[in-house]
């Protein structure tokens, strides 16, 4: 299956590389100049890198929340993160309007830790029976600091402008406006070194402290990982809901539960799986494109509901 999923990548990525509403002639791009190089340089590697980095970054966040709640229903979606970076996305932009892309990164890396933080603390705080009860309340919760975001840009005018450019798009890419989601490639080094106690952690704190790791520590830094992938994301590309909640479940139904083992998996299936909504988004109605959060979110919905009824039979 790994080798069937790296053939799938490398054949999508030179689909989605030859797609575009420009024609470019693939034998003009011998002699690295003309209007196909810089269409390739400009526009279409730019979007396939952040297509990919998106992919494979949403299931880290997945993975690592899944592992610190122990529930296999969390995600940024589904636990107010990417609601909390929004939030703080357009803080930034009402008290800061010059403010650079790392200053309102930062805003929503804050509010997108202190919400993941604080969910943690509530469901720590309440003993649900019911797993599913668990993404039920984070998107609840996700709920509450939308409304919030929309109450404020209602009274600032900027309704309309937020609901645009928070939903996720991938037609904005070219080149000078997508590299710092590069940032997430130390994140994703940093999860996998930390792969053995992420799966540790997923055992519960007891065990966690009985086997030498301090479940406090390793948690924020697993917090600490996600709300950065988080904010990056939102300020490149906005919301993209679902993605690192379906793949890291189809990868552990599978492959099971040892992260040094499937974090290469979920880095690949998150790629191609993006890959796919981008390519659906780009020639559904071509040349015109839908916005991707919207593929992405249709897709990942109804497989989170698929697993949520193969889990209550």
């Amino acid at each position: 299956m790994p080798s069937v999923l790296s053939l799938g990548f490398v054949l999508l990525c030179l689909v989605s590389l030859a797609v575009g509403v420009k024609p470019m002639a693939w034998h003009a791009l011998l002699s690295l100049s003309g209007d196909a190089w810089t269409t390739l340089t400009a526009s279409r590697l730019p979007r396939l890198a952040a297509v990919v980095l998106t992919g494979v970054g949403l299931p880290m966040c997945g993975v690592i929340l899944q592992q610190i709640v122990r529930n296999r229903f969390v995600e940024p979606a589904t636990s107010g993160g990417l609601d909390a970076a929004r939030l703080g996305l357009l803080v930034s932009l009402i008290l800061a309007p010059a403010m650079g892309t790392l200053g309102r990164m930062l805003f929503a890396l804050v509010f997108c830790l202190a919400a993941c933080a604080l969910y943690l603390a509530i469901v720590r705080r309440i003993h649900f029976r019911n797993t599913v009860m668990v993404p039920v309340i984070g998107l609840m919760y996700g709920s509450v600091l939308s409304a919030i975001a929309e109450f404020y840009a209602y009274r600032h005018n900027i309704l309309q402008s937020m609901q645009g450019w928070l939903l996720g798009d991938f037609s904005k890419i070219v080149e000078g406006n997508y590299e710092i989601l590069y940032l997430t490639l130390p994140i994703i080094l940093v999860t996998y070194l930390y792969a053995h106690r992420f799966t540790v952690l997923g055992m519960g704190e007891d065990m966690a402290t009985s086997l030498g790791v301090s479940y406090a520590v390793t948690a924020g830094l697993g917090l600490l990982l996600v709300s950065v992938t988080v904010a990056v994301t939102v300020i490149t590309v906005g919301t993209i809901p679902f993605v690192g909640l379906v793949i890291p479940n189809l990868v552990v139904l599978y492959y099971g539960e040892h992260l040094r083992h499937t974090l290469p998996i979920v880095a690949l299936a998150g790629a191609c799986l993006l890959l796919v909504c981008d390519l659906i988004s780009r020639l559904l109605i071509y040349p015109f494109e839908i916005p991707i959060g919207l593929t992405a979110g249709s897709v990942g919905g109804v497989l989170f509901l698929l697993l949520i009824l193969r889990r209550n039979r």
